[in-house]
């Protein structure tokens, strides 16, 4: 079982964000983190969570560098015991709020793995991002999360964007690859609902030549391609267990939880979540949705398809995939040669 943290609070809203992020609730922060204990302590009862059992944990948001350090002691003390021996224990950050002395902070308390939200090192790019750090500051904080001992650092690359070029492109990942990495996720930029880039969709380029490029020159540098977005010579076990399909806890406004074929959804609003913590949306999954949703997470990665889930149609539909070397299976299971058209296999064989 894996578990999710959200933390909705971040320093500035980033023009294609559509999370469940606010920029002006600071203030609530001590006690949401009161209302996230006290959930957590609800599910690990309601769900009867065995001790050693979790086998990762991953804060994300938001911005959960916008948090200081000691708000997340009681969390963490809580969960030690249910955490398996030598957890992955990643937490997002950006650059310009993840101190040294925060991620220090995070260290002592456990953390082991870092997810920079870089997106660019162009500062022309990182503004009409309305990202709030430069590149300078990337780099410092990379480096700094390095030299405290955190092995494990991820960053994101958002490309597509109007102003994307392939030299923009090839430029970014120079400067990634310069710095103490092992884990890049790259993301096509989408145009969200609600967000200020829906007023302006122009700016996604529509270029899929500009993936293939990006994916070429990571490849090249021995990071290997594990999920449509992500590549790394480390693969990121919290990432891997949502595509196998494993059951999650999801705790805070706007996280996602999974278990007993059933999803679960805390309040999205702040001020409602502190209220009552324990107040959720169920929605039940049939047995059509979940082997739908395993055809597709595993396609999208390195997971695959098992052979034995599959009808009898969707079995026939999916060799013809592998006569015409679009997948290959092996051992039992089904495996995609191309992860950028992981939805169009997926439709085909459902």
């Amino acid at each position: 079982m894996l578990t999710y943290i959200h933390i909705p609070f971040c320093d500035s809203k980033c023009h294609y964000c559509s999370f469940n992020s606010y920029t002006n609730l600071h203030d609530r922060i001590a006690k949401y983190m009161q209302a996230l204990k006290s959930q957590l302590l609800w599910d690990l009862e309601r769900f009867k969570v065995e001790p050693n059992s979790l086998e990762t944990l991953f804060i994300g948001g938001g911005t959960p560098s916008c948090v200081e350090a000691h708000y997340y002691k009681e969390i963490f003390e809580i969960l030690k015991p249910y955490l398996v021996t030598d957890a992955e224990i990643t937490t997002e950050a950006n650059p310009n709020s993840a101190t040294k002395e925060w991620l220090k902070g995070m260290q002592a308390l456990g953390v082991n793995r870092v997810s920079f939200g870089v997106q660019s090192f162009n500062n022309r790019k990182l503004q009409e991002l309305n990202r709030a750090h430069n590149a300078k500051e990337a780099i410092e904080a990379i480096e700094n999360a390095h030299s405290i001992g955190i092995k494990n650092i991820s960053l994101d690359i958002i490309y597509d964007f109007y102003s994307d070029t392939k030299e923009l492109i090839t430029s970014d990942l120079k400067q990634a690859f310069s710095l103490p990495i092992n884990h890049i996720s790259a993301y096509e930029l989408t145009i969200e609902k609600a967000t200020n880039f829906s007023k302006t969709p122009e700016v996604k380029k529509g270029s899929e030549s500009l993936g293939y490029h990006l994916q070429e020159l990571v490849t090249k540098h021995g990071f290997k391609q594990y999920e449509v977005s992500n590549y790394g010579t480390y693969q990121s076990q919290h990432n891997i267990g949502y595509w196998q399909h494993k059951e999650y806890l999801g705790i805070g406004a706007g996280a996602v939880g999974y278990k007993n074929e059933k999803r679960y959804y805390p309040n999205t609003n702040i001020d409602n979540y502190i209220k009552e913590p324990t107040k959720l949306r169920t929605e039940e999954l049939t047995e059509q949705d979940i082997l739908t949703e395993k055809i597709f997470l595993g396609l999208r990665s390195c997971v695959g398809v098992e052979q034995n889930i599959l009808t009898k149609e969707q079995t026939k539909q999916a060799d013809i995939l592998v006569q015409e070397d679009k997948l290959y299976f092996k051992d039992g299971k089904y495996f995609n040669k191309e992860y950028f058209l992981s939805d169009e296999y997926a439709l085909f064989i459902t």
